[in-house]
């Protein structure tokens, strides 16, 4: 039982043909990858600002500070009679 290597065939395998196989099978970007980049930036700007829009609020609801409108200070009751309860 000897096995002759002459009766297998193997294909002939280059690094040139890999590649040319590797390019085929690639996917082009629909933007170059600095626009995924500025993009990317500018959507953590935006959510940095909508952040910084609530910046200190919890203070000040902590504090009673919250202005609920014209006719709150007019039932009679003070922003310190509240002592975190909500009517």
């Amino acid at each position: 039982m000897s096995l002759s290597l002459s009766s297998v065939s193997v294909p002939s395998v280059s690094l040139s043909n890999l590649v040319v196989v590797a390019e085929e099978h690639t996917r082009e970007l629909p933007m170059s990858p600095y626009a995924f980049g500025a993009i990317a930036f500018v959507s953590f700007l935006a959510l940095l600002g909508v952040l910084w829009g609530f910046r200190g609020t919890a203070q000040k609801l902590a504090a009673g500070h919250v202005t609920h409108g014209s006719g709150h200070q007019q039932d009679g009751h003070a922003a310190t009679d509240h002592q975190g309860s909500h009517h």
